[in-house]
């Protein structure tokens, strides 16, 4: 059982540590007594190793006493904790509550948008250009700023900068869309209150860009190409083939399985596209003999229907295409980006020239898997051509 001992100052009081020391005495246990409202009142203190002292003590039941005499403060140890503890959560809400007004653009971007974007969007590709463009261009401008400090100003200073650098205008516009979607995420998840600097009305002017491509190949020009890649990589011609009578992007092809083609109806089911939907593309006789000839006899419908080596899936296409496209001089002379032949012309080459057989522009959409019949209308020049041919012909006799 502890002994207690009374100290000089009424209502003080402690006990020895069994054991251990403090100094050259025995370690003491302090406490006091008091009255509040009539009531006795005990409260623990602390030991003197943790610098606890009888002087130190008096100081505290004083101020409890004096409170209690005054009306005001805390009347005991309890009430006095209570309130410092109060007291830290406030201060610690006070300092979060800074914090996120303050929070800086680079702190959303690497803690929530890009951490979402990585999680949600299929398209690798798309996912390190964003994080390129951030790092080489967004972040010197706006990384450290607080995202509430962001103008326009500063978006227009990222735009300078990169066409001062010689970047094209459709990469600035791109660089300005990424920011657009970061202050639209934060605006959405409540870490920012305000207005959208770079959204339709921030007052931003991008930067006027066609980058539509234009150049598609003739019926030769086409033949031509198929003929060289069947004598010398006859692998890299089916692709081309597939690619030019179904206008199925790169990825689309390299993509495909033989679980979504249908021989018997001349149809293959194209998944996992640019748009997040699947679209159904239709055979021709040549990729449906192209296919029929290539199919195993045990094709697993899981199975990719274009491989390279070792049966790998293909990443890019090969450097035998562009060979190719160097060799009959397609490109010989060109200076505008646009209007260079590559693998991409093979579907521009299908919207082509089904536009002049004068298919209907929304089936045409369909085709294309377009999100948007804006995006197919770039093939609607060639249709008017086609039906103005075939309005001369009236004074054809």
């Amino acid at each position: 059982m502890a002994i207690w001992t009374k100290c000089k100052t009424t209502g003080i009081r402690f006990r020895l540590h069994p054991t251990r020391k403090h100094g050259v005495n025995f370690d003491r246990y302090f406490t006091i007594r008091y009255k509040v409202d009539g009531k006795e009142k005990s409260e623990a203190l602390g030991w003197s190793s943790n610098g606890w002292t009888e002087t130190k003590a008096a100081a505290a039941l004083a101020e409890l006493r004096a409170n209690h005499t005054m009306g005001e403060g805390p009347r005991s140890l309890a009430e006095k904790r209570d309130i410092r503890v109060q007291a830290e959560i406030e201060a610690t809400e006070r300092e979060q509550e800074e914090k996120a007004r303050n929070i800086t653009y680079g702190e959303i971007f690497t803690d929530h948008y890009y951490p979402h974007v990585q999680h949600n969007r299929r398209n690798q590709r798309s996912i390190r250009r964003e994080e390129d463009l951030h790092r080489l261009w967004i972040a010197p401008v706006l990384a450290d700023r607080p995202i509430r400090e962001v103008m326009p100003i500063h978006l227009e200073r990222i735009k300078k900068n990169m066409l001062k650098a010689g970047r094209a205008p459709r990469t600035v516009q791109y660089c300005l869309a990424v920011v657009r979607q970061l202050f639209n995420y934060a605006l959405n998840n409540n870490l920012f209150e305000g207005k959208n600097p770079a959204g339709a009305t921030g007052g931003v002017k991008r930067p006027k860009v066609d980058n539509r491509r234009t150049r598609f190949l003739s019926r030769e020009e086409a033949a031509d190409i198929l003929k060289i890649l069947s004598d010398r990589t006859p692998n890299v011609h089916d692709i081309a083939l597939f690619a030019l009578y179904t206008g199925a992007r790169a990825g689309e092809v390299f993509n495909l399985k033989w679980g979504d083609v249908d021989l018997f109806q001349g149809v293959a089911m194209l998944k996992d596209t640019k748009s997040g939907k699947n679209r159904a593309v239709y055979l021709t006789k040549e990729v449906k003999n192209m296919l029929a000839h290539r199919r195993p006899e045990n094709a697993q419908g899981g199975a990719l229907v274009f491989t390279g080596r070792d049966g790998i899936k293909i990443m890019r296409i090969s450097n035998s295409f562009t060979n190719v496209i160097n060799e009959l001089k397609l490109n010989e002379g060109v200076t505008d980006p646009r209007q260079r032949v590559m693998f991409h012309t093979l579907r521009h080459t299908f919207a082509s020239w089904l536009a002049m057989d004068g298919i209907n522009p929304f089936h045409l959409k369909e085709l294309m898997g377009h999100s948007d019949l804006k995006l197919t209308e770039r093939y609607s020049h060639l249709s008017e051509s086609t039906l103005k041919q075939a309005a001369m012909r009236i004074s054809q006799g």
